[in-house]
Parts: structure tokens; sequence; C-alpha cells
């Protein structure tokens, strides 16, 4: 199990997500972006912003999915 925080995948602030693959911790980075957007944190808005136009260019779009699928290769297993 690997941990990346809601900043390293662009988001605002430093919440944890923990996986054993990038996918589990993209699918909970996504879910935290909701909730934080329904509890009307402005910052996590304009990033559930950024995360949702990010798919309208997919070019775009796979290349942050490759990136955070590479970054969360290059961690190291959680203690």
């Amino acid at each position: 199990m690997k941990t990346m925080t809601c900043s390293q995948m662009g988001g605002p602030c430093d919440a944890p997500f923990n996986g054993n693959t990038a996918d589990d911790v993209i699918k909970a980075q996504d879910k935290h972006l909701k909730e934080m957007v329904a509890k009307g944190d402005e910052a996590h808005k304009s990033a559930l912003k950024m995360m949702q136009d990010r798919w309208k260019n997919p070019l775009k779009g796979m290349g942050w999915y490759i990136k955070t699928q590479r970054d969360f290769a290059a961690l190291h297993e959680d203690q």
C-alpha cells in the first residue's frame, strides 16, 4: 500500500489517500474533492473543476493520468 496526498495530484490540501494502485488513490481523491465541494470548500471547488476540465481534453487528461501513475510507482510502500 502507498499513500499520495490531494496536493500531489493537483489538489489544494494535504489529505492522504491510501491504495494498492494509482487508480485507488485517484478514485479516493475524486471522492474527496466532491465531498469537500458539497461542504462549500472553494479551494476544492476549483480543483474539482480543473479535474473535470482535464478530461475534456483527452491528451491533457492522459498526461495527468500517466504522470500520476509514474509518481505513484515511484513512492515507497507505506510502513
